[in-house]
């Protein structure tokens, strides 16, 4: 027996959710359900559970459109956005439409019946189930939840003491009194150090490279003063539209005049550490900002914590690992009793999921991307992917908008699929990455997995809220581009 929706989601994560919110908000008549691989509702902040997990966009932005944050900081902390996720989804009714454990293997495209099917395996009882719908929408993330990403390290064999990668923490892991050497320079090594730091006999943030950190302060200046006077929801928005403001001024100044932006980093670096600090080495990167991803350091934990004297940055390249620890291209030995790889996660493609249409597999590859979230040639499919150089709702919320104006077109005009097709002057649309302008080693190791951008828009990625807005907000879904076809009396169904 196959349990058949109008619209599968999957993913119960903070896209995942939103997608439900739109869904049954402006389309109440679509039936839909959520399948979610894991026990718990909440994506990334149920999967991560390392000491500090946090946000790096504030939440005034990766906060739903429709819902205010009411944390109060800035950068929240990993079970405070939980919790908010989770109260989204149980003030909607939304967590009534969830099946959790069920792991999404496979999805087939028939054009005869216009339906997806979709394999999953249910965890609990061990058996594959499927379930068909409509309209397919992946809200699963860009990076594997089964598989982190670590370097070939030579000798990890030959170290005496544990080995964790954030992705994978332990609970019960003690670290009180430990040496605990942390390999990454990102936004987790970062979180993990002062926290760390704070328990540890020593802690040694060791990177092969320096990365951008920018200031956030604890509250916003702004929403405290205007809470004095304006409703919730009010100074909400206001600020949820003024931090992205910020944020796109930050950006787009760096694609021009990105010495401004790096002058200031590097002052406030220069400000927090303490007199001497060779900050040329551990926090001069050798691009541009926003060449990669800023990390945010809430009130300058980090520049703190090395001010105390609590934790140190070592900047040079791994040799080898030894039974007491590292041992560094330059000859020096880090001593430790616990090594964290905050290395990175491993990307992966439409959640890990096998695509056929009509019997045919999908090699998303070959496909072209349509607004970053359709891919030429593929009917009834959408993929969240969000901003690298902004909050990752901002969009999600933009394409949940544009998926239920599809799904409505479809019901009112008696189609049943809908596909971006290249047109005739398409075919010959020179290829270029999914994502542009952005040199982060996790999107670089995996490009060549994923779709292509072209020359011309709707096949651009374009990873501009501003324009997004238009392009995709308020977009004309008679664009030439997208085909309505595959005629019926209505979209959708009941079990069957």
């Amino acid at each position: 027996m196959t349990t058949h929706t109008d619209v599968l989601i999957v993913g119960a994560g903070l896209s995942g959710i939103g997608a439900a919110f739109h869904l049954q908000s402006q389309s109440p008549e679509c039936s839909y359900r959520i399948l979610e691989g894991r026990k718990n509702i909440g994506g990334t902040w149920d999967l991560f559970r390392y000491p500090g997990i946090r946000s790096d966009s504030d939440m005034f932005t990766l906060g739903y459109g429709f819902k205010p944050w009411q944390g109060g900081k800035v950068l929240a902390d990993g079970p405070a956005i939980k919790s908010y996720v989770i109260e989204t989804a149980k003030e909607e009714g939304i967590d009534q439409h969830i099946q959790f454990q069920h792991e999404v293997l496979s999805a087939s495209w028939s054009t005869s019946e216009a339906i997806w099917t979709v394999t999953a395996t249910d965890k609990v009882s061990g058996q594959q189930r499927q379930y068909s719908c409509n309209f397919l929408y992946l809200c699963a993330g860009y990076y594997s939840y089964k598989t982190a990403y670590t370097p070939d390290f030579v000798g990890l064999e030959d170290f005496k003491g544990p080995i964790i990668h954030p992705q994978y923490w332990p609970q019960d892991c003690d670290y009180s009194d430990k040496k605990v050497v942390i390999i990454g320079s990102g936004a987790t090594a970062v979180t993990l150090v002062p926290v760390m730091a704070e328990k540890a006999s020593s802690v040694v943030m060791l990177q092969r490279s320096p990365t951008y950190m920018v200031n956030r302060p604890k509250y916003d200046g702004m929403g405290l003063f205007l809470s004095k006077f304006l409703s919730e929801k009010t100074v909400y928005a206001i600020v949820r539209w003024k931090n992205f403001r910020t944020q796109w001024l930050a950006y787009t100044s760096t694609r021009y005049m990105p010495s401004i932006l790096r002058y200031l980093l590097l002052r406030n670096a220069r400000n927090e550490l303490p007199s001497g600090y060779d900050v040329t080495k551990h926090f001069t990167p050798h691009y541009n900002p926003w060449d990669e991803r800023l990390c945010a350091l809430p009130e300058n934990d980090l520049y703190r914590t090395i001010r105390e004297g609590k934790a140190e940055v070592v900047t040079d390249h791994i040799d080898r690992f030894t039974e007491k620890g590292i041992l560094l291209k330059s000859g020096e030995q880090l001593e430790a009793d616990i090594i964290v790889t905050a290395t990175g996660l491993q990307l992966v493609v439409n959640g890990e999921i096998e695509f056929t249409v009509d019997g045919k597999p999908v090699d998303f590859s070959d496909t072209f991307t349509y607004k970053g979230m359709m891919f030429s040639g593929v009917p009834n499919l959408i993929n969240t992917f969000g901003y690298i150089n902004s909050s990752w709702t901002l969009r999600a919320d933009l394409i949940s908008e544009f998926v239920t104006r599809m799904v409505n077109r479809l019901k009112s005009s008696g189609m049943r699929q809908v596909t971006p097709r290249l047109r005739p002057e398409d075919k010959a649309m020179q290829r270029r990455p999914f994502i542009t302008g952005f040199n982060a080693g996790y999107i670089e190791r995996f490009a060549d997995h994923m779709p292509s951008q072209g020359d011309k828009a709707p096949w651009i990625n374009d990873q501009n809220y501003a324009r997004d807005r238009k392009t995709i907000g308020r977009a004309n879904l008679d664009d030439g581009v997208l085909v309505f076809d595959n005629p019926s009396t209505e979209l959708g169904g009941a079990d069957k």
